[in-house]
């Protein structure tokens, strides 16, 4: 019985062994995969795997869980310095010296007044692992954009930026919504959410769009949204201005609606940073809910808040 329980437990470790997700290799590819002047065009239908395999030649992997990217190195490449919004470990050389896992983050179709179809690609860059994950708490994924306009049967792509910004946690940034901020104008909004172990869960939210030549964040919006926290919470949305007569670059308007119990904060384990416009009431007051209205508009540079926020309390003990 001990020589088949062994036997057994030999087969067993083979099979776990050989079961095991192989090591990630990564090719090396040219440095002219950088080059934001490259021309591409894809027939259809359009794959958005395929597609990111032309701009990124390295070695393709579909590994459990959903977990697809392509795996490569640029020894020729000379890194440029993007900035990580979580401004813990500073900003990223990217590519990586320690090569690049590159993954697909959305695949966008969208429609001009004049009929005109295009696709938008975004990809998130994060650091070389040879089992195919990504970590760091406060690291974010390095946000890379392609954008391809229909000409009668293929796609032409009209610009491509390898890396733009790093946005969330875990080597992992947001997925893109595209928002329509002008006439045939269109940016992507993005949510950033981080926080240390055990504490608040704080989100930003960001606007990145086209502007002098290459897509670049233009709005941060702190206080978008708190998550985590006993005493108090808050949600966001956003909206373009009605009112707003610009043809471009429209106001944003920010609504966040949240609660407050003072009662709570003996749970709360780590301290919180309250929004300005409520925390002379957290003083007074016991519990109460809150809605800031917030209105951003565009100095021809950049968002910035304008007037003063609109505050309304409700359910006030």
């Amino acid at each position: 019985m001990r020589l088949i329980h062994t036997s057994f437990l030999f087969i067993a470790f083979n099979f776990f062994s050989f079961s095991q997700t192989p090591e990630v290799q990564l090719k090396n590819v040219s440095d002219t995969i950088l080059n934001t002047s490259r021309s591409l065009k894809i027939a259809d239908p359009f794959d958005g795997i395929k597609t990111m395999q032309k701009l990124f030649p390295g070695k393709l992997y579909h590994l459990a869980d959903k977990n697809t990217f392509i795996s490569w190195t640029c020894k020729n490449c000379k890194p440029a310095s993007f900035i990580d919004v979580n401004g813990v470990e500073g900003d990223q050389l990217f590519p990586y010296s320690e090569g690049v896992a590159t993954r697909l983050l959305s695949n966008i179709d969208y429609s001009d007044s004049k009929g005109n179809q295009f696709k938008i690609l975004t990809f998130n860059h994060s650091f070389y692992d040879e089992d195919g994950l990504q970590t760091g708490r406060f690291l974010g994924g390095l946000l890379g954009i392609a954008k391809f306009a229909k000409n009668g049967t293929s796609w032409e792509m009209k610009s491509f930026q390898p890396g733009v910004a790093a946005f969330g946690a875990f080597a992992q940034c947001p997925t893109p919504k595209l928002l329509q901020i002008g006439e045939d104008q269109y940016a992507f909004t993005l949510l950033h959410v981080n926080g240390g172990a055990g504490g608040p869960f704080e989100g930003y939210l960001y606007l990145v769009a086209g502007f002098g030549g290459k897509y670049q964040p233009i709005l941060e919006v702190p206080e978008y949204q708190l998550t985590n926290v006993a005493s108090t919470t808050w949600t966001s949305s956003y909206a373009i201005a009605p009112d707003s007569n610009k043809k471009y670059f429209r106001d944003i308007i920010i609504k966040t609606n949240g609660s407050f119990d003072k009662a709570a904060q003996a749970e709360d384990e780590f301290e919180v940073n309250l929004p300005a416009e409520i925390s002379t009431m957290t003083k007074t007051k016991k519990q109460f809910n809150f809605e800031i209205e917030r209105r951003f508009s565009f100095n021809g540079k950049r968002y910035n808040l304008i007037g003063k926020p609109i505050v309304k309390f409700s359910n006030i003990k």
